[in-house]
């Protein structure tokens, strides 16, 4: 242990609050990267999926294709139009999708903020066992992030921009609504591919064990698809797609569960 173990509570604050400055500093620094670069940023990622030259159509059409089946994937257009219907709506969703750019690409540095923070409490040997986190957890998130990108939120797009429940109504999508759909794949598969990391952690303190990953292995999946319900269009095959990874990083979590087990054991004998 360092001397962080004698410094009082109000320091931890103290230093606590530098770690989170020094994190809002860097993402502001890429956002404000991001608001400069419009034109990149929403031409070419954030409206990309809009458009039917998207690579996930091409990849879903030729499946299609293959298999014989007509498929919405094929088609020339979608059948919407985005638009704002307020006077600060277009400026406000500058400002936000730079913000969350920010976040996204700042992630690796804001780990290394929290590794900073936490690393000084561990044992030695609990750093050098720890010392891939920050790079295994950056892989992860980013992982997550493409996922949701190229695969969960052009399925959402598809989905629900074509779906009509009668011809007389025409889907005109605010801008708002476009992007937090697309905002809420990205983050919220770049977060639950993390679950190895925090598996590795809920371990280490003894909360999480092997056996209790094996028991629970079927509420699990319950919960997953759930959760892929929540982030992905009402079909079946889009909650499939999603479900998939997740249940194959559940099972990386099991192994690195029971290493983790195996190593406290071997330490402790």
């Amino acid at each position: 242990m360092s001397t962080k173990d004698e410094m009082s509570f109000l320091d931890h604050l103290e230093e606590l609050r530098w770690h989170l400055i020094r994190s809002i500093v860097a993402i502001l620094i890429i956002a404000t990267v991001a608001f400069v670069m419009k034109g990149f940023i929403f031409d070419r990622i954030i409206f990309a999926p809009k458009n039917m030259s998207f690579p996930t159509y091409n990849m879903f059409c030729q499946i299609s294709t293959f298999f014989g089946i007509t498929s919405d994937f094929c088609a020339e257009s979608l059948p919407f139009r985005i638009q704002n219907r307020t006077m600060a709506g277009q400026f406000s969703a500058h400002i936000w999708t730079s913000i969350w750019a920010g976040f996204i690409l700042g992630f690796p540095y804001l780990l290394f903020e929290i590794w900073r923070f936490i690393s000084p409490g561990l044992y030695e040997k609990e750093r050098r066992y720890s010392k891939g986190f920050i790079g295994a957890a950056s892989l992860l998130f980013f992982m997550g992030v493409l996922f949701g990108y190229y695969i969960v939120a052009p399925l959402s797009i598809n989905f629900l921009g074509t779906y009509q429940v009668s011809a007389e109504v025409s889907n005109e999508i605010d801008i708002s609504s476009y992007i937090s759909t697309v905002r809420a794949s990205v983050i919220a598969c770049g977060i639950m591919f993390e679950l190895p990391i925090l598996i590795y952690f809920l371990t280490k303190i003894g909360l999480v064990t092997p056996e209790i990953l094996k028991k629970y292995r079927k509420i699990a999946l319950v919960l997953v698809l759930v959760l892929s319900a929540v982030i992905t269009p009402p079909d079946v095959a889009s909650q499939v797609i999603v479900a998939i990874p997740v249940m194959i990083l559940y099972q990386v979590s099991i192994g690195i569960s029971k290493f983790v087990t195996r190593n406290s054991e071997e330490n402790g004998a």
